[in-house]
């Protein structure tokens, strides 16, 4: 008789693994009972608060900053997209709506990855991932996975499943700095959460198991796997249909590699706004969701952004191609000579428009060039007009274009790719509400990523001819009118050493005998200001010039100050000509406008500045409609004569400036009820060419803004004020009327020791540069 022996190893094996079971219960059950006691506090996330970036907007609320170790945006559940919820549920927890907070179903996966070594790891549920992210460590232990599943009960009990998963949703860290799935979907794809397709919500839902692992910027391929496991859970729960599943898998990605991008340029704006809160607030100004209104208006940014770099780029190529920023040695195609290339365009700044690209090959009349997007570009023909020099057998060393060459590219209007550089010369562009001083656009550089320094507020520049308006201010107050003649012919006059003279010259060499006032200044001749300065005085002109704004301390004193020999910031220049523009107002330039706190309560409001106070005159209003006059005319036939035909309007006015050997380009002015200062010149001063003048450099980036600041805007030409009577068609003080008006200038030599009375030995105060990081 045969007796039927019983399968005793799997008998065995179903016995270890009761055991197992067992002990691993009664390993959990003893620690939940020793760590009962120790449990951390949930007030921490039954109490939420986000740590909000601070965010900086215009005034027509589009954002221009954001700044904060953490960035978020706090999304109400009822917000977020079904989709991207759907999306996160399937890859991290499609049983979320069913389970108390631990899901068994799944817990038999993390017994056998215990048994296989790979610790208890598995069933991890969306509620069990809140507490490790705010309480406990991340460290994979039995008793960290046993105060997991404690504390996921515990809030399971205090908290709505929409309450669980909306903390989730707006606190996981996504990379890049990017917590929770707004702010994820703002730095990988530039765009709101609700404005992101299928195949983007299923690339942000991959990312919470290991935001390193899977980030799209610095691992695309890993990313895009972890997109198509999501894809794919959510075709298998039939989440979507198998059509948006396909559609979603073909469908190419762009990501962000700048992280957000703000469709308005304006981050010196932004910083100089940072700078202000956080002088209040410190560090609560980078946590508390502070939103900070400034008065800046989109459009006029927008236009101030474009005018700036499309005028430097154009004097820059006026100056020729400099020739590549970098050289490597090319390795033979294949993986080294990628990640050759990847490693020199990553080390190159980003400059909006201006793209890095290593050269595969060169010749007259082609240029191939690969992008760290891994294009590969074919220039030929106009693409390389610009760098035509560079591309000749006979080139120098440092200027040929060869393989290995480290160059920059750029697209037009249509999208053709040509060989470009970034310049090196600085620009600042301000423009100011001249009423209430409020801004309207800034500019502080170039390009914010290559250099940080505001040249509109920190630049201590010469103003050259620009200064010149507020010594013929000066003049009417002491009698002088525009119809005052003055002797345009060389005028030599002693200097501070013994045998030394100074001796004045007109920019174009020319001399026209005796001119007025009024076209003395239109011109913008040197000779005349000095005779008129001289008679002046130079104290006189000295304490006048405070009343606009100007710092004395960086002015000389003496003569050389009629030719704009101190030191000012284009935003002290635009508040100064405001006083002109508004009828003889000091103004104080503003740009906070109001911060709220997180909670949308306003903490901070600025009071619109009266308009017009007498309490804030700084200059008879007659004194400001003569020079209001007389500047108009500078855009008609003087040095700026460009400006009224270009804008077809008749209310423009302002004054060009030009240092020596052209070291700065200015141009300042107002029309239309804006007033707007451009400037140009290198950090480390040297000539920007002889053949270049303020009129040629900054001009066109203040007509370039204006055209689009005063679209539909009518003519603001004010109406003479009381006090005022004319002769022979032009305007004087009622008071001198009765011959008390000068209307000739002395032109005869003062004494030799008059004139070096008015030279002390005090030389102009040297403007402050900063140092080059382009």
């Amino acid at each position: 008789m045969h007796h039927i022996r019983p399968n005793r190893p799997r008998g065995f094996i179903l016995l270890t693994l009761l055991v197992i079971v067992l002990l691993v219960g009664a390993g959990i059950a003893l620690a939940i009972s020793s760590l009962v006691p120790k449990l951390p506090s949930l007030d921490v996330i039954t109490d939420y608060k986000p740590k909000i970036p601070l965010r900086v907007y215009t005034a027509d609320n589009v954002l221009i900053g954001e700044f904060g170790e953490e960035r978020r945006d706090f999304i109400p559940i009822a917000q977020i997209p079904e989709q991207m919820k759907k999306a996160l549920l399937a890859i991290e927890d499609a049983r979320f709506y069913e389970h108390n907070g631990v899901d068994w179903v799944r817990a038999g996966g993390a017994i056998k990855g215990l048994l296989t070594g790979k610790g208890l790891s598995g069933f991890s549920t969306i509620t069990m991932q809140i507490p490790r992210n705010f309480v406990i460590s991340r460290e994979k232990k039995l008793e960290r996975k046993a105060v997991e599943i404690m504390l996921a009960y515990k809030i399971e009990e205090q908290l709505t499943k929409d309450q669980i998963l909306e903390l989730y949703m707006n606190h996981m860290f996504l990379g890049q700095r990017a917590y929770g799935f707004g702010s994820a979907a703002r730095i990988y794809f530039n765009k709101p959460l609700a404005k992101l397709s299928l195949a983007e919500m299923a690339m942000l839902a991959g990312l919470p198991q290991n935001p390193s692992y899977h980030n799209p910027v610095s691992n695309p391929k890993r990313a895009r796997q972890r997109q198509h496991q999501v894809l794919a859970r959510m075709r298998a729960l039939d989440y979507i249909t198998e059509d948006e599943y396909r559609k979603a898998l073909a469908e190419p990605l762009k990501i962000s590699r700048r992280g957000q991008q703000f469709t308005t340029h304006a981050e010196y704006v932004a910083e100089l706004a940072r700078q202000q809160v956080y002088a209040q607030y410190k560090e609560e100004a980078y946590t508390k969701g502070f939103v900070v209104t400034t008065t800046i208006r989109s459009a006029d940014q927008n236009a101030a952004y474009a005018a700036v770099r499309r005028n430097v780029t154009e004097f820059d190529q006026r100056r020729g191609y400099r020739g590549p920023e970098a050289r490597i040695d090319l390795p033979e195609p294949g993986p080294e000579r990628d990640d050759a290339i990847d490693e020199a365009l990553q080390e190159r700044p980003a400059s909006d428009g201006f793209v890095p690209a290593v050269v595969l090959e060169a010749s007259r009349k082609r240029v191939v060039a690969e992008t760290l997007a891994g294009d590969t570009l074919e220039l030929e023909g106009d693409a390389l007009k610009f760098a035509a020099k560079a591309l000749s057998p006979e080139a120098s060393a440092s200027l040929r274009i060869t393989p290995g060459a480290v160059i920059r590219v750029s697209q037009d209007a249509k999208k053709r790719w040509s060989i470009a550089q970034v310049p090196q010369v600085a620009a600042a562009f301000v423009s100011l509400d001249p009423d209430t001083g409020a801004y309207r656009a800034l500019v502080g550089g170039f390009d914010f990523n290559l250099q940080k320094y505001n040249h509109v507020t920190q630049a201590w520049r010469q103003p050259g001819s620009a200064f010149k308006p507020f010594v013929y201010s000066a003049a009417l107050e002491q009698g002088f009118w525009p119809g005052t003649m003055i002797l345009d012919e060389p005028l030599d006059m002693p200097g501070e050493d013994a045998g030394e003279t100074w001796s004045p010259r007109n920019d174009d060499g020319e001399f026209e005998g005796q001119v007025t006032l009024r076209r003395a200044l239109a011109r913008s001749k040197n000779v005349p200001t000095v005779r008129l300065m001289r008679a002046v005085g130079v104290q006189q002109v000295h304490e006048h010039m405070e009343r606009f704004g100007f710092e004395p301390s960086r002015h000389p004193r003496n003569l050389t100050m009629a030719l704009g020999t101190g030191a000012v910031t284009p935003l002290q220049m635009a508040a100064a000509y405001s006083v002109i523009a508004n009828g003889g107002y000091r103004v104080n330039p503003y740009l906070v406008s109001k911060i709220t706190d997180g909670a949308g309560n306003v903490i901070m409001e600025a009071k619109r500045p009266a308009v017009r106070q007498e309490s804030a005159r700084a200059i008879d209003p007659r004194n400001a409609f003569i020079m209001d006059s007389i500047l108009r005319d500078v855009t008609v036939y003087g040095t700026a004569a460009a400006a009224s035909p270009a804008l077809g309007r008749n209310d423009l006015a302002g004054k060009t400036g030009t240092t020596t050997d052209t070291v700065d380009g200015w141009f300042a002015g107002y029309g239309g009820g804006v007033v707007a200062v451009a400037w140009m010149g290198y950090d480390e001063p040297r000539s920007l060419g002889s053949r270049e003048y303020g009129s040629t450099l900054a001009l066109p980036i203040w007509i370039d803004y204006m055209k689009r600041a005063l679209a539909g805007v009518p003519p603001r030409i004010p109406a003479p004020p009381e006090g005022l009577v004319q002769e022979n068609g032009e305007w004087m003080y009622a008071e001198n009327a009765d011959g008390a008006a000068i209307r000739l200038l002395d032109i005869a030599p003062l004494p030799e020791a008059a004139a070096e009375e008015e030279l002390p030995a005090e030389p102009a105060p040297e403007p402050v540069m900063p140092p080059v990081t382009q």
